[in-house]
């Protein structure tokens, strides 16, 4: 049981995986009539009506940033990356999308390097090594068919580790200004491939288009509630339980089953993401903890 101290932010983490899980399953419902990028315009409308009131207070921050190309950048990433995601969730198994998610850590890690030229330990090479191994299990031959389904989820990831990136470049912006601008921004560059493509809204399908955009933000929420109130070190490997949602969800609204060589996949990826993280708190606390003179 957690500490009493932290059940509001345990239960406010779950909500949000509930919430999230709920939105998935309406994108791949309406995924199958509407393309991505108008639900990803319709979603990005509702964020944009909630964030008006904070683009206003905020609105000499954010022209006043002296980071707008990089700002740019991230929104484009992150637009594409929610693209090839709704277009994932739309072709491919609520679990192998969530299991496929799972790598982004690990490829965040190697564009860290890459990009930022920060210093990777040894034992986080380790336990990126073993998380792809988990990818490749996966994806083994056999396992999954190739399509644009698949390539989508691929891309989500790549592009949502590419985002995460510009955002520690700009580790000293205003954190409302990142949200302005994402909003803001997600907004603009959908508009316009968004009504080339539209498609004709049927009368019933409204609500369920304008829920979608409501339970990103409600869960966004419930996200920042979350880890305002309890500690990462808490919270982080609830995220784990993700997946279960997603197989539960699976399950139930579409009748999807796992296969084994997800299961096992994502039993590797997450050994990989557990043992890198103990491994790295515990030099930590040796590195803390003063030599003994006697």
């Amino acid at each position: 049981m957690p500490n009493p101290a932290h059940r509001a932010g345990v239960a406010w983490l779950l909500a949000d995986m509930a919430l999230v899980t709920v939105m998935t399953v309406l994108v791949k419902i309406e995924g199958a009539t509407y393309p991505a990028i108008q639900l990803v315009f319709i979603r990005s409308l509702i964020g944009l009506v909630s964030i008006l009131p904070l683009a206003w207070r905020k609105r000499r921050a954010v022209w006043g940033t002296r980071q707008p190309l990089r700002h740019l950048f991230r929104v484009a990433c992150n637009t594409i990356a929610l693209i090839c995601n709704f277009t994932a969730l739309a072709a491919l198994p609520l679990v192998l999308v969530n299991a496929i998610g799972f790598s982004r850590p690990l490829v965040v890690l190697l564009f860290a390097a890459w990009l930022l030229g920060e210093r990777i330990t040894r034992v986080r090479w380790i336990g990126t090594a073993v998380g792809f191994a988990g990818i490749l299990i996966i994806l083994a031959p056999g396992a999954v068919i190739w399509s644009w389904g698949l390539a989508a989820a691929l891309g989500a990831v790549v592009f949502g580790s590419l985002a995460v990136i510009q955002i520690r470049a700009m580790a000293s912006e205003d954190t409302a200004v990142l949200m302005v601008f994402y909003t803001v921004g997600l907004s603009v560059l959908t508009a316009i491939p968004a009504f080339v493509v539209w498609q004709p809204v049927a009368a019933g399908d409204w609500p369920t288009l304008l829920a979608i955009g409501v339970l990103a933000q409600l869960g966004q929420y419930c996200f920042l509630r979350a880890y305002q109130t309890t500690p990462t070190s808490i919270l982080a490997p609830l995220g784990y339980l993700s997946i279960v949602f997603a197989s539960v969800a699976g399950y139930l609204a579409f009748g999807e089953i796992p296969t084994l060589t997800t299961i096992f996949g994502v039993i590797v990826i997450l050994i990989a993401l557990r043992s890198t993280s103990i491994l790295e708190a515990a030099a930590l606390r040796r590195q803390a903890t003063p030599p003994d003179d006697r």
